[in-house]
C-alpha cells in the first residue's frame, strides 16, 4: 500500500499547490467567485464535468449498480440530462446576465429584491447541505486508504477542500477540478471499468450469473426513474453550484456547448457507475451494504499503484463537488443573505476588500460544513432535504421567469412559500424518502405562481426592458468588474 499512499498524498499535496496558484489570480469579485467569466470550452467542460459527478455519482452510482444493475445508471444519467438540457436551452441566456447568483436573476427579472430574499435562504441550505454530504463522503474513502476514524477523515478531508477554496476561489476550484476531471476518467473509466468486467468474466459470463433483471434498462422501476427526474434532472437547471460555473463561460456559446460535451460525458459515466457495480455483484454477491461495492472492488482487485490512482479519482469525484458547493454556499451566504442584512446590496468599489469578504466567507461556510457533517449520520436523508427544497421551491419561479412574461414578483413569492411549506409538511407526514414531496410540493408551487401572478398587477414595463437587455448581453459589467482582455 506504500505506492498508493504516495499517490494519494502527492495527490492531495497538487490540489493544494493549485489553490496557492488560484490565489494569485482571484484580484476581484469578479476573478474571484467566476473565474474573470472567461473560460474557454476545454476548460468549461472538464470543470461542469467535475462539479457534477461527485461522490454520489461514483460511490452512490456503483452501489446502484450492484443492487439493481445496468438500471442503476439512472440516478447519474438523469442529472447528466439535466446539465445537456440547462446548456441547450438556458445557460446562453444565463451567461450573458452577468450575475453572481440566481437570487440576483430573481431580482432582475422581478425587481423590487423580495423574490431574491426569500430564494436566497432557500439556495443557501441547498447548498450547505450539498456541501455537507459531500465532505461525509471523505469518511468512506479515508477509512479505505488509512483506516482513520470517520470524524479525522471528515476534517482531514474538508480541511484540504475548503484550504484551496478559500485561497483562490473559482480560480482554484478551476484549476483543481481540470486535475480531477482527468484523474476521474483516467481512474474510473480507463482503469476501474475494464478491469472490473475483466476479473468478472467479461459481460457473458455476468449474463449467465446473475438474474435477467440486471440488465433490464428499467429495472429500477419508473417511479424510481420519474423521481430521479424530478429531483436531479431539474435540479441540475436552477443549482446555484451550477449555475456559478455557467457565469465562468467566456461566451454564451462556450456555456451551451461545453456545457453540451459535459452532458454526455455524464451520460458514459453513469453507464460506467452501473457496469461496474454489476460488475461486483458477480465477484462480490453477499455485500453488507451496496455502497461498498465501490471500496471492496477497488481494494480487493486493482494491482498496487492503480488502486491509488483509483482511490484519487474517487477522492476527486468528492472535492470537485464539494469544493464547488462551498463556494457556492458562500457566495449566497455573503451576497444574497449578509449583504442584504447590511443594506449594502450594492458592491463597494474596492476590489481587494470584496475578495477578502468573500474569502473570509468560504472560510466561515467551510468551517459549518465540517462540523455539519461530523454531526450528521445520514447522507441520504440530508441530500433528498436539499433537493426537495430546492425543487419544490425555486424551481418554479426561477424557469417561470425565463419563459413566461406574465409572472409576477408576488407569484414568485408565493410559489417559493408555499412549495417550500408544502414539501416541509409533506417531509414530516410521508417520510424524508418519500416521493410525495417532491411531486405535490412542485405542482403547489405551480399553481401559487400561476394563480398569484394572474390575479396581481404585472411587472412594471421598465423592469422587464431591463431584464430583456441583460438577456440579450447588451448591459455592460458592473463598474467594479472591469471586462477581462480577451485570451
Amino acid at each position: 500500500m506504500a505506492v498508493d499512499y504516495l499517490v494519494i498524498v502527492v495527490y492531495l499535496a497538487g490540489m493544494l499547490a493549485m489553490g496557492w496558484w488560484g490565489m494569485r489570480r482571484a484580484r476581484s469579485k469578479s476573478e474571484f467567485l467566476v473565474a474573470g467569466r472567461r473560460l474557454g470550452p476545454a476548460m468549461y467542460s472538464g470543470t461542469m464535468a467535475a462539479i457534477v459527478l461527485g461522490g454520489a455519482s461514483t460511490i452512490g452510482g456503483v452501489g446502484l449498480g450492484y443492487q439493481y444493475g445496468l438500471s442503476g445508471a439512472w440516478m447519474v444519467f438523469t442529472i447528466g440530462l439535466g446539465l445537456l438540457a440547462l446548456s441547450v436551452f438556458f445557460s446562453a441566456r444565463i451567461a450573458r446576465l452577468k450575475v453572481y447568483t440566481v437570487s440576483e436573476m430573481l431580482d432582475l427579472r422581478y425587481g423590487g429584491g423580495r423574490a431574491g430574499v426569500i430564494s436566497g435562504v432557500v439556495m443557501w441550505a441547498y447548498t450547505l447541505m450539498l456541501a455537507v454530504t459531500s465532505t461525509i463522503a471523505y469518511a468512506t474513502i479515508f477509512d479505505v486508504l488509512f483506516d482513520i476514524n470517520r470524524t479525522l477523515a471528515i476534517v482531514l478531508g474538508g480541511s484540504i477542500v475548503v484550504a484551496y477554496s478559500t485561497l483562490g476561489g473559482m480560480w482554484s476550484i478551476t484549476l483543481t477540478d481540470m486535475v480531477q476531471f482527468v484523474v476521474k476518467t483516467i481512474g474510473v473509466l480507463l482503469l476501474l471499468l475494464p478491469i472490473a468486467v475483466v476479473k468478472a468474466g467479461g459481460f457473458a459470463a455476468m449474463k449467465a450469473e446473475l438474474p435477467t433483471g440486471y440488465f433490464d434498462p428499467l429495472g429500477i422501476g419508473g417511479e424510481t426513474i420519474f423521481t430521479y427526474v424530478l429531483i436531479y434532472t431539474f435540479g441540475m437547471l436552477i443549482g446555484q453550484d451550477i449555475w456559478q460555473r455557467v457565469f465562468t463561460a467566456r461566451s454564451d456559446r462556450t456555456a451551451k456547448w461545453g456545457g453540451t460535451v459535459a452532458g454526455t460525458y455524464c451520460l458514459a459515466y453513469a453507464l460506467a457507475g452501473a457496469v461496474i457495480g454489476t460488475a461486483a455483484k458477480v465477484l462480490y454477491p453477499n455485500l453488507g451494504s451496496a455502497d461498498d461495492a465501490f471500496a471492496t472492488i477497488v481494494k480487493e482487485e486493482l494491482p498496487v499503484g492503480v488502486r491509488g490512482l483509483v482511490l484519487a479519482a474517487a477522492l476527486a469525484a468528492v472535492m470537485s463537488t464539494s469544493s464547488g458547493a462551498l463556494i457556492a454556499c458562500a457566495t449566497v451566504a455573503n451576497n444574497d443573505i449578509w449583504s442584504r442584512l447590511r443594506g449594502t446590496v450594492e458592491s463597494p468599489s474596492d476590489d481587494h476588500d470584496e475578495v477578502r469578504g468573500n474569502r473570509a466567507f468560504i472560510l466561515l461556510m467551510g468551517i459549518a460544513v465540517i462540523g455539519t457533517a461530523i454531526a450528521i449520520d445520514d447522507v441520504v436523508q440530508a441530500l433528498t432535504v436539499a433537493y426537495n427544497l430546492l425543487v419544490g421551491g425555486l424551481l418554479v419561479p426561477i424557469l417561470g421567469g425565463l419563459a413566461w412574461k406574465r409572472g409576477t414578483v408576488y407569484g414568485a413569492l408565493a410559489s417559493v412559500v408555499v412549495g417550500g411549506l408544502a414539501v416541509i409538511v409533506l417531509m414530516a407526514a410521508h417520510g424524508i424518502l418519500a416521493n410525495e414531496p417532491v411531486y405535490y410540493g412542485l405542482l403547489a408551487s405551480l399553481a401559487a405562481y400561476l394563480a398569484v401572478s394572474l390575479a396581481t398587477p404585472a411587472t412594471d414595463a421598465a423592469v422587464l426592458a431591463a431584464w430583456r437587455e441583460r438577456l440579450a448581453g447588451r448591459s455592460p459589467e458592473l463598474a467594479s468588474e472591469p471586462v477581462p482582455a480577451p485570451q
